[in-house]
């Protein structure tokens, strides 16, 4: 089957190999069968090991849904009665993990910091000076409104430090920027198919220590679908997912991580950092300005300024793209026109050169100025 390739620049879902969609056509099968129960406990396996973990410390627990299940699943979950939620708040995704925390009516500690550059690891650790019942830690790793990245290994060392545990939203970073669970002090991360492995939406992970799991099984429980404890413990007990899975994604994410393996590590993260070289010269040669300095920049998405020129229209850019195979996507910046583009998926920098010849062309078609103007 021949299938029309589009290359996505939106930050997920991304670009997939062929391979990986083919996968998805598989004969119907039950998935309370032992066959497919069978691909279930090595693909878990396989999402520790990308991060480095060692399968009896850590696990992997599936959930059928975006990366928002796993925000709400994690946090939900995980906080002991008594404790108090700690969210570092520079961005679009983390102001999103306050909103879970608020619609549970848990307790929270938000500290607000700028979105454009990295947190102020004194404040962090002032708050978590003043308050020792804080539950865990909670920060974002590549907030994928901005393309800011957070330093994770240092806040997490902060956590323990004073004797909790720290959470890390990874969906836009995992599998492509290395994480260390262990060098990183990451107790539990987390993750979404369609993005960094490269797979298709709908299936996602948290991955996490298996002793913070076993103890939260006494810790308040918030939700009947959305409680991590009760999935991991039929996991282990069955070797399914409690609710239906989606059995044709958790195929196509079996394939993706064989060709995650394949590729390898260093190698992916190579081809992502390719890609972002490329966008950034295309950025660079047509006058367009970015939101944050690259120095704080991840590698993975540049959010960039809509030019100040009046021909400027998002909408006809875009849908130039479009139609020539190319998708960008707006931005998240509060009270800022931005648009995004991410060295995300299957793509390599070939892909970014017809970009920017298409990217272009949009210019010129709808009669905005070369190079652009601010």
């Amino acid at each position: 089957m021949e299938v029309k390739r589009n290359v996505l620049l939106n930050p997920g879902p991304s670009t997939t190999t062929d391979t990986v969609k083919m996968a998805q056509v598989v004969p119907d099968i039950c998935p309370r069968e032992k066959e497919f129960q069978s691909i279930m406990k090595p693909m878990r396996d396989d999402l520790v090991r990308i991060v480095h973990g060692d399968v009896n410390d850590y696990t992997a627990v599936l959930f059928c849904g975006s990366g928002t299940i796993c925000i709400d699943i994690a946090l939900n979950s995980l906080l002991d009665e008594g404790k108090k939620a700690f969210v570092i708040n520079n961005g679009s995704y983390s102001s999103r993990a306050c909103e879970v925390i608020r619609a549970y009516g848990m307790p929270l500690i938000e500290l607000k910091q700028p979105i454009n550059e990295k947190p102020s690891l004194t404040e962090i650790e002032k708050v978590l000076k003043e308050n020792p019942d804080v539950g865990y830690v909670y920060m974002t790793h590549h907030e994928t409104g901005s393309g800011l990245l957070n330093p994770i290994r240092e806040v997490g060392a902060l956590a323990h430090k004073y004797g909790t545990f720290f959470i890390t939203d990874t969906t836009s970073s995992y599998a492509m920027i290395p994480i260390n669970v262990y060098e990183d002090n990451v107790d539990f991360c987390m993750a979404s198919a369609q993005k960094g492995i490269m797979g298709m939406t709908g299936l996602s992970y948290v991955i996490g220590k298996r002793s913070i799991i076993e103890a939260s099984k006494n810790f308040p429980v918030r939700s009947y679908y959305c409680n991590l404890f009760m999935q991991y413990d039929f996991f282990e007990r069955t070797g399914e997912m409690h609710f239906t899975p989606p059995v044709q994604t958790v195929y196509a994410a079996r394939q993706a991580l064989i060709e995650y393996f394949t590729e390898g590590e260093e190698k992916k993260w190579n081809r992502h950092k390719r890609v972002m070289a490329a966008i950034h010269a295309g950025e660079d040669r047509l006058g367009l300005k970015e939101a944050l300095d690259r120095s704080v920049q991840s590698g993975l998405v540049s959010a960039v300024k809509y030019p100040t020129d009046p021909n400027w229209d998002f909408e006809k850019v875009h849908d130039y793209c479009y139609e020539h195979g190319f998708t960008i996507y707006p931005g998240k910046l509060e009270r800022q026109g931005t648009f995004r583009l991410c060295a995300l998926g299957a793509i390599d920098e070939e892909d970014i050169v017809e970009f920017w010849k298409v990217f272009e062309e949009a210019l010129r078609v709808n009669g905005i100025q070369i190079p652009v103007k601010y």
